[in-house]
């Protein structure tokens, strides 16, 4: 998003921080209520243009959001909408990327009290590995004439009892509404959003052997350093991997056998 909807995004995410921080307030059922919103602005688009028009007032959209919602979604997320719509969006299709956006950050928002945010980081990793690495599985749930219910039992199927919920219900709803990303995107930008919850960035670290607990914390440690930013390891293990590891932070690729070069710069940044 770029200008007035990066701005109105942002202050749409402090209002949902400060909702979920009352302790009465029920984050899973927030996702699931914004995400219902989601869908139906994702198929009505007069009516998502209606709601971002820059030439109607900000109190009259507010008002016919909460016309059309008042008794469909509770209060919390009619009074999150009225707020959004009151706000200037570059484009209309900007506040159903924003609603999305909320939905999945209120489920990492109920992992995260439930102290299960490294779960569900670690889980959307290895589930992006599983899809990757087997064509089948991916088909079958990228397949568009296949029913949703029948890719809901999938993934209820790999997922349930195995992974925590929040990371369930964030892939079910990737899978049954994409709105256009692939599988893979859509994992990668769910895996940075839960990285983001605590200011963080996110290495992917392929070994050619496991690393030891001492490596790990020697190599995230040196990360952080370099990068001034808490680093979140997902791992994997490929033994062809040229030079021992490699290093994946955003764009950047580091290869080779970097791990004496990573702790010389941890060394020097700690004298």
């Amino acid at each position: 998003m770029n200008g007035a909807s990066r701005e109105a995004l942002a202050a749409a995410r402090e209002r949902l921080d400060a909702l979920t921080d009352a302790t009465s307030v029920d984050a899973a059922q927030l996702a699931d209520e914004l995400a219902a919103v989601t869908a139906l602005l994702d198929r009505e688009a007069s009516l998502r243009r209606v709601l971002t028009d820059p030439a109607r007032a900000g109190e009259a959209k507010a008002g016919l959001a909460q016309s059309l919602l008042g008794g469909q979604v509770g209060g919390p997320v009619v009074d999150l909408l009225s707020g959004m719509v009151r706000s200037r969006w570059s484009q209309s299709r900007d506040l159903v990327d924003a609603l999305e956006e909320l939905a999945n950050l209120a489920d990492l928002t109920a992992a995260e009290k439930a102290g299960a945010l490294d779960d569900v980081e670690d889980e959307l990793f290895r589930f992006a590995r599983i899809v990757s690495s087997n064509t089948e599985l991916r088909a079958a749930l990228t397949d568009r004439a296949a029913g949703t219910p029948a890719k809901i039992e999938l993934l209820h199927r790999l997922l349930g009892g195995r992974a925590d919920v929040a990371t369930e219900r964030l892939v079910t709803r990737l899978v049954t509404a994409p709105r256009g990303r692939s599988l893979e995107s859509g994992i990668e930008s769910l895996s940075k959003l839960a990285a983001a919850r605590r200011d963080r960035l996110v290495a992917v670290v392929t070994s050619a052997v496991p690393l030891s607990d001492t490596q790990k914390r020697r190599l995230g440690a040196a990360l952080a350093g370099l990068y001034g930013r808490q680093m979140h390891l997902n791992l994997d293990v490929d033994p062809e991997v040229v030079g021992g590891i490699r290093v994946q932070v955003g764009d950047e690729v580091i290869n080779g056998s970097i791990a004496d070069r990573l702790e010389d710069a941890g060394r020097r940044m700690a004298s």
